[in-house]
């Protein structure tokens, strides 16, 4: 995932996605935890990953191996290898995070460079495209939707049992990994935020006038 999360961002978005309007209403509604996270930063990590969890597989559910497989053009992704593409990528995000956490907490001394508003925005806004790097372009690693799509729930498990349980002050810790500097929960939103831009390219391969019909 390579992100600048530094490009500018409209200010009053229109047709804001369903799923925004429901993490919202959800947070408007969540039950507290307790601390070192607020209970609002926890509650809006566990809503956000769920919900990105549960849309992965709703857009992928039932689909043809011809739908699946289609390409808009040679230089596009399929749909399964989209869900490869994540199954191969929050692993790492993972072991990243861990690793930051295992570090002297630094924030202090730091201030991100991103506001959290930024972070949802790089879910939201698709109009601009970044490169995949650092190994997760290798979309072709499952060539099984299945293997792909349990690679990637299964993680998502842990990281939602994680974000349930967790005494990790994670704002106290930075995160750099990609350039600038953004603390550990920003990252963490990062990653289901990651998801969420897949999760609209899935839709705009489906909306593709040659997409097959079944």
């Amino acid at each position: 995932m390579s992100i600048a999360l530094n490009t500018p961002r409209r200010n009053t978005p229109r047709g804001l996605p369903l799923a925004a309007l429901t993490l919202t209403a959800c947070l408007l509604a969540a039950p507290l935890f307790a601390a070192p996270m607020t209970d609002t930063d926890r509650e809006h990590l566990l809503v956000h990953f769920e919900m990105t969890t549960q849309m992965v597989a709703e857009q992928v559910r039932g689909l043809s191996p011809a739908r699946l497989e289609y390409k808009a053009s040679p230089d596009r992704w399929t749909i399964r290898q989209v869900v490869s593409h994540l199954a191969v990528a929050e692993p790492d995000y993972w072991r990243e995070i861990q690793k930051a956490l295992k570090a002297a907490p630094d924030m202090k001394d730091k201030k991100s460079t991103s506001t959290d508003a930024d972070i949802m925005w790089y879910g939201i806004d698709r109009v601009v495209h970044t490169k995949t790097g650092g190994g997760h372009e290798k979309v072709d690693t499952y060539k099984d939707l299945d293997e792909a799509l349990g690679k990637f729930q299964a993680l998502r498990a842990t990281m939602i049992e994680y974000i349930r349980t967790t005494t990790d002050d994670m704002r106290a810790h930075s995160f750099g990994d990609y350039g600038n500097v953004i603390d550990c929960w920003q990252w963490m939103l990062e990653i289901s935020t990651h998801a969420e831009r897949h999760i609209q390219q899935i839709r705009e391969i489906k909306n593709d006038p040659k997409f097959p019909k079944n």
